[in-house]
């Protein structure tokens, strides 16, 4: 890969961290609606529609990596396996120590849900790299992404929010799509496609960005007409796999590929340390919502405290891991 390819994934992979912060910084404003002034909800409502592609977005970077003439090779079955491990026994050890959590009850269900919530994403990029020796994408035209797209992520997606004329319903339409796993699996085939395709004529990056803006406008809005209408926090418009989502992904995915090809100091250094970052973040956030090191009467500057210190502390260390992981298999 070219030094220009290697840069804007980097920034991507960057930003993707750092959107996965901000999601697990705001989500307790997002399901305490009842306990936080309307203005707060709203912030945080719009800063996590604005994170929410965030795992797509990882997605898309491992299937442009490695759905093209390369493939995962042991060596990356191994590194995933053992981040896990590792990662996993830090949670059970912060379980064990500092919280009235079970770690009897997370070992028990280890198999069927990982230890720490946050931890799921690497067991669900496995099934990625187990496909990944069996595709090579080929190269794919614009109309037929636009088109394909349409009807997968928007028409037949069973995230779809449901509509009908009278008793006739008429989307989602049913193609007998189920299953998150499919659409990760999308995301990646999309990934490659997008990243090997030539998207940089004239006009395309300012419709993408437009383009973003509106499907974080529609998650921030459909959310919290959900959230009126229930009378509490729903996730229908979160959803990874939802069409707002998909289609955010993918516009800002193409919008980093044209415009942010470049090396950017702060963004390499939280990428190369992506990994670590994103293992040791939801237990920071977790520590300081409960154990009242935050402070909740500002939303706003508390949102920045959390964000700040989580970024901050997962950083320092995965410095300090990088430095005994000499060989990077968790780091």
């Amino acid at each position: 890969m070219s030094a220009q390819k290697i840069s804007w994934i980097d920034n991507l992979r960057a930003v993707a961290c750092l959107m996965v912060i901000m999601i697990h910084t705001t989500t307790w404003y997002i399901t305490n609606s009842g306990q936080v002034a309307e203005s707060a909800w709203d912030s945080a409502n719009l800063l996590n529609s604005a994170s929410r592609v965030c795992v797509p977005l990882f997605f898309m970077i491992s299937g442009y990596l490695f759905f093209g003439e390369r493939s995962a090779q042991p060596r990356h079955f191994l590194r995933i396996v053992l981040c896990l491990l590792f990662y996993s026994a830090v949670a059970l050890i912060y379980i064990s120590w500092l919280t009235p959590i079970s770690e009897k009850l997370s070992l028990l269900h280890l198999l069927q849900k990982p230890v720490f919530y946050h931890l799921w994403f690497f067991f669900a990029i496995i099934t990625i790299y187990l496909f990944s020796p069996l595709i090579q994408v080929k190269p794919a035209t614009a109309r037929y992404v636009i088109v394909m797209v349409l009807v997968v992520a928007v028409l037949a997606n069973p995230n779809t929010a449901e509509q009908a004329a009278g008793r006739f319903q008429w989307l989602p339409v049913n193609l007998y799509i189920s299953g998150d796993s499919i659409y990760y699996l999308l995301y990646a085939l999309l990934g490659r496609a997008l990243g090997t395709m030539q998207c940089d004529r004239r006009g395309v990056s300012w419709l993408m960005a437009l383009l973003f803006i509106v499907c974080v406008a529609g998650i921030s809005v459909g959310t919290k007409k959900e959230l009126h209408v229930n009378g509490a926090f729903s996730d229908l418009w979160y959803l990874y796999c939802g069409p707002l989502v998909f289609i955010g992904a993918l516009s800002l995915f193409v919008l980093f590929k044209n415009c942010l090809n470049r090396p950017l100091p702060g963004l390499a250094l939280i990428s190369r340390n992506s990994l670590p970052i994103y293992g040791f973040h939801a237990l920071f956030i977790h520590f300081m919502r409960t154990h009242y090191l935050d402070h909740k009467q500002w939303p706003l500057l508390d949102i920045a405290l959390v964000f700040t210190t989580t970024l901050a502390g997962s950083l320092l260390l995965a410095l300090a891991l990088r430095r005994l992981d000499r060989r990077h298999l968790v780091s």
